[in-house]
């Protein structure tokens, strides 16, 4: 067995949606992009394992959260960007103004073509 046969510990994370084959599944491409920023970040050494099991843990327990686990990435984003401001690597109100910045670019994107920030009307 090769190591890109072997899957991450964070790929193994507990709750992680997966496919039939234990693969990791993405409900949207975002989530994917999330996914892959984390393990990048990790691997980086920005955060240990063990300090990014906290944090999403922190976030799929608060009270509120679907029982079905559909906003299970939610919560990742929620764990990363808090584990972002915690480390000092980001600031929430950036964090927080990117996402607003995303989420307008989102509203002003004609359906079915791709979302850039650069659609974002505030721009």
């Amino acid at each position: 067995m090769s190591a890109c046969d072997v899957p991450s510990a964070l790929a193994r994370s507990p709750g992680l949606p997966k496919s039939p084959e234990g693969d990791p599944v993405f409900p949207e491409p975002w989530a994917a992009e999330a996914f892959a920023l984390t393990v990048h970040l990790h691997e980086k050494g920005v955060f240990t394992w063990n300090e990014w099991a906290e944090a999403l843990s922190v976030e799929v327990h608060k009270p509120g959260r679907a029982e079905d686990g559909s906003d299970y990435f939610d919560c990742w984003v929620a764990a990363l960007s808090g584990l972002l401001v915690a480390k000092g690597v980001a600031d929430a109100d950036t964090i927080l103004a990117l996402q607003q910045s995303w989420q307008r670019a989102a509203e002003a994107t004609p359906h079915g073509q791709r979302i850039l920030l650069e659609n974002d009307p505030l721009r």
